[in-house]
Parts: C-alpha cells; structure tokens; sequence
C-alpha cells in the first residue's frame, strides 16, 4: 500500500510540498499555506480511511533554531498534528510562516475543535488565523503585554521587572473581565423576554477548580455558555524551555495532579525516541504497574467527587480512604505520593523495593469487593441515575470532531485504547479488556472509569506475576552515569559524569511525539531538541483541554443543574486544561 505521503501526493501537486523525516516515524508533510485548507479537507473527508481527529494545533518559534537541515525556511511553523482511527495513525502537517507577525486562513469551518487551539497560537506566538469568529487570547490576562512562547519574552519573572497592582490597575484588571454577550455573538433578548447570565465560578465548588462558565440562560434552560480557563495557567511550556531534559521531569507531574506518573511517561517516551534508548522489560513493567495504580487513584478522586456533585456526599470519604491505600503503595515504592516524577530517561529513580508484592497483592484482593460496593452505593441510586441518565449526551462522531478521547470517547460505543492501538511501553504484552459505553451520557461514562479500575487490577496482576529481572534503568550515556569506580581512574570518565550531572544530556537534534493513554484521555508531548542541553519547543495535548472546549455544545437545552453533573462527568483537572 502506498505510503500516507505518497496517498497525499498522487492527489495534489508536488511543488512546494515537502517531507519531513522525524525520530517518531509519523508521516510529515510541509504544506504551503495556500494549499492548506484544500489538504485538509481531503485528509478529513476524502481520504481512504481518513483523518478525522484534529488532535492538535501548535506552534514553533524558529528565529533561534539552528539545526533545521531540509526542512523550509520560516521565521513561524504552524503544526497540525491529526489521527485516523481507521488506520490508528497520526499525520503531522507543518506550514512555514514569515515575517514578525504572520497570518494563516482559520479551520474551524472544518473543525470544530479548532477554534480553542487556534486561539492558544495567537496568545502564545502572535500569529492571527483570518476567518476566526473569536481571535482573542485564550489563556493570559487580555492586558498580557506580549505573546509568552515567542523567543524574545522573558522566561523567568526576574527578567520583567517588579509588579505593582495600584488600585487603577485593579480596577482595570476587575473591568476587564466583565462579560459583554455581544462579543460572542450573543443577543440580550428574545423578543419579548430577556436571557440572564449566570456567573458559574471561577470559584465555585462545581467547576473544582478556577473555571469560569458564564451561562445564558432562557428561562431555566442553557441558551449558550462561554467556559472561560486560564486562570491556572502557569507557563508549564515556556518553563520547558529553560530546563534540561532531566530536570523538567517534575514539571510534568504537575500538569494532570492527579496522573503522577503517567504525566512522566506521556513525556519520556518520546525523549527516548529523540535519543534511541531502548528501556530495558523490567523497567517497562514497573513502569506500566505505577501508571496503572495512578489509573486508579484518578478515577477514584473523580468517583467520590462525581457523586457529591450530584448531591451525595458519603462516597467522596469512602473514595479517598481507598486512594490513600493506593497512596501509601505508592510511596513505599517512590517515596513520594501525589508527584513522586520517580520515571527518569530510560527506566525509573530506582529499583523496586523488599516487599513490594505484598503490598501490591493485598490491594488487588482487597479492592474488588469496593468496588462492588460503589456500585450499590452510587450507581444503582435512583437519583443517581435520574441525574445522569440522557444527560450531556454526544455521540462518537460528535466526541471525534471536538478531540474527545478516553472514557468519554469511549462512552459513546467506540471501542478504541491507545494502550491497545497504539501500543507504547510494553503494553500490547498485556491482557486486559476495552470498556466501553453505549448512549455517550453522563452515567455511561461513569460506568466505563468504574470499569476501567477493574481492568487496571488485571493489568497490575500480571505485573506482579510476570515480573521480568533485569535492570531498572537503560545504560546508555545520556541516562546513566558511568561507573563510579571508572571515575575514579581516568579524566574523561570523571569530566563526562560531571557535565551530565551538571548540565544535563543533550539530546540529538529532531523531534518527536508519542501520545499516551492518561487517566482522562489522550495526553502527548510533541517535543522539539536543537541539540542541546535545553528543550527547544515542548508542546503538550491535554485531555482537558479538548473536553472543556466542547462544554458549550454538550450542555446547550439543559438546566444549570445539568451542567454541573456533566462537568463532574467530564473528570477534568484544571492544571491539565490550563498547562
């Protein structure tokens, strides 16, 4: 079968179309921007076996860039990133941009979903995408004086100067984020009748976390809403973009709080790729056995707080008693609990513990009866399901077009795991089963995290029965340093242990991204070396972020109250929405 390039290529022309080979194998292609939107269309609705998931859309600053060997020259490149279900493969699409504050035609007529990830390029670069029917900043303050992932903006506080918050700044901040309905399209009246608006956050126990969800409302039903996010951003890229490889590790831990470690290895993987290293079986298992337990204790914080959502408050106490065993487990093999960034390049922090099994066993026979009881105690409550039941609706088509993935993709019938179609770490030597939903609700999404815990306790089962023996970490010299003794005898031993601790590997330049299945979806890290110590560009999807977005569209023709159980059902962290 011809490749996905040469598909592309035998329907347009070649000239000015350029392919791109990367560490990560996925297929590359540099566009001009004139033939952009026509690419696009026939990659999503024509194609064999199209591409119908916009996955995501970033950007790279490439003013400082010095190894681009083959690729065009741009001062900007726009990055396309889609996926095919039908063929369980990603396509990059690259566009070369010049000059200091270009312009691109806008896509979301084509998708949906781009709207948001267009509107993160033009507040992190400055780049505008004509045709956008809302081109404003998505994350920092309308009053952010410059664009943060451009070269030229600071990266560190110190280098801004002092803040001062006077009163007229306040007050101008405060009007500022005063809703005017007009800007988004939206009317005061209908006909005779008037909507209300309905500030629901940034604090409010409902949006667990500093969201913002203005609602217009008609009567008691959702006419419209806006989510508004950014409050939690905390510049999670552009601080990428000052550490090492190595030590940006305990940065990702903070982005879903919740996923620990499984933010290590959505960013690892594709490290590794970027450096060749092949992490040894024993540190793969014991890699996938942690993500699992994280697996468990996110789904177990959005269980008791899905119920007190909803109004029952009980289960939220029981939730996070059975957390703190998977806690507890978890800090006597990392020392550490909620972020322990205990993955390192190329294996893990260390090996496993005397008595690890014991402690692992016990949970597994102790867990499934809780479970169990969950289920009498919330999912098989009346008000429960009259609460969730034919609530916040979507179907797969609609999940894929917003970039829907996890529980709530697979709540809607879709049988797809990136654990099993896209295998990564070892997975595909496990046994374990997809669940899936069958009306795309709130209650079908809940029941597929409840089930997916009891097949996270199958895979940690044969974690622990099929242990491999073997090293915990890779030996290769970017991951590890060389032998103390070997040290000890020769200079050049002794001076490249002292730069690799000090400074950190450098890794080969090129790019690369392998998306994981987190706990609330489809999380990747597209990253970018210019052979050097530092990250280049690190460009993070996150399953929030996508879920979020599609807020308005789920909640249109319900009550408030509905919103609040499907915002529960969403399982979204803030931080992951945020970056």
């Amino acid at each position: 079968m011809p490749s996905i390039a040469e598909e592309i290529l035998q329907v347009f022309e070649t000239q000015g179309f350029v392919t791109q080979k990367t560490q990560d194998d996925i297929t590359t292609l540099w566009v001009p921007s004139s033939k952009l939107v026509e690419l696009l269309q026939f990659v999503k609705n024509k194609m064999n076996r199209p591409f119908r998931m916009l996955y995501n859309i970033s950007a790279i600053d490439e003013r400082q860039r010095k190894h681009r060997e083959g690729q065009p020259a741009s001062d900007f490149t726009i990055v396309y990133h889609l996926f095919s279900f039908d063929r369980n493969e990603y396509l990059r699409i690259k566009v070369a941009l010049l000059g200091e504050y270009p312009t691109l035609t806008s896509i979301t007529a084509l998708w949906e979903n781009a709207n948001w990830y267009e509107r993160e390029v033009y507040d992190f670069f400055g780049v505008k995408f004509d045709g956008h029917p809302h081109m404003t900043r998505l994350m920092m303050p309308k009053s952010w004086k410059g664009h943060p992932l451009r070269k030229e903006h600071p990266t560190r506080a110190t280098e801004m100067g002092q803040y001062n918050l006077t009163n007229e700044l306040q007050d101008a901040e405060l009007n500022a984020l005063t809703f005017v309905p007009e800007e988004w399209g939206m009317s005061r009246t209908n006909g005779d009748n008037e909507f209300m608006f309905l500030n629901i956050g940034p604090q409010h126990p409902g949006t667990h976390g500093v969201l913002r969800v203005i609602v217009q409302l008609d009567g008691e039903e959702i006419a419209d809403s806006v989510a508004e996010i950014g409050y939690h951003h905390r510049g999670a890229e552009k601080m990428a973009e000052r550490q090492t490889w190595h030590s940006f590790i305990p940065y990702t831990d903070r982005i879903d709080y919740l996923g620990g470690v499984l933010n290590n290895l959505a960013y690892l993987l594709p490290v590794e790729k970027l450096a060749g290293i092949i992490v040894p079986d024993r540190a793969q298992v014991i890699r996938v056995m942690l993500c699992e337990f994280f697996r468990i204790s996110s789904h177990l914080v959005w269980y008791g707080t899905f119920a007190a959502d909803l109004g029952q408050l009980s289960p939220v106490f029981y939730t996070f008693t059975d957390r703190e065993r998977v806690l507890e487990i978890v800090e006597a093999i990392t020392g550490a609990r909620m972020h322990p960034s205990w993955f390192r390049i190329g294996g893990t922090a260390m090996d496993l513990p005397n008595g690890w099994e014991k402690l692992v066993k016990t949970f597994i026979d102790y867990f499934p009866k809780r479970l169990n009881t969950y289920d009498k105690l919330i999912m098989q409550n009346s008000l429960i399901k009259a609460r969730t039941k034919g609530i916040g609706i979507f179907t797969t088509k609609e999940a894929i077009e917003w970039g829907a993935t996890g529980a709530n993709l697979r709540a809607t019938g879709l049988k797809h795991d990136f654990r099993k179609a896209t295998p990564y770490s070892g997975y595909e030597n496990f046994d374990f089963e997809i669940p899936v939903g069958a009306n795309g609700d709130c209650y079908d999404r809940g029941l597929v995290r409840i089930e997916e815990m009891r097949q996270s306790l199958r895979i940690i089962d044969q974690c622990m029965k099929n242990m491999p023996s073997g090293p915990y970490k890779a030996d290769h010299p970017l991951t590890t340093p060389p032998p103390k003794n070997h040290t000890m005898q020769d200079i050049e031993t002794l001076i490249n242990h002292f730069v690799g601790v000090t400074w950190g590997p450098v890794m080969p330049a090129g790019e690369a991204m392998i998306p994981i299945e987190a706990s609330k979806g489809n999380n990747g890290y597209y990253l970018i070396s210019d052979a050097h110590t530092n990250i280049y560009r690190n460009s993070i999807r996150t399953p929030s972020f996508a879920h979020i977005q599609m807020l308005p569209f789920i909640t249109k023709g319900y009550s408030v109250a509905d919103l609040l159980a499907t915002l529960g059902a969403m399982d979204f962290v803030l931080a992951d929405i945020d970056k």
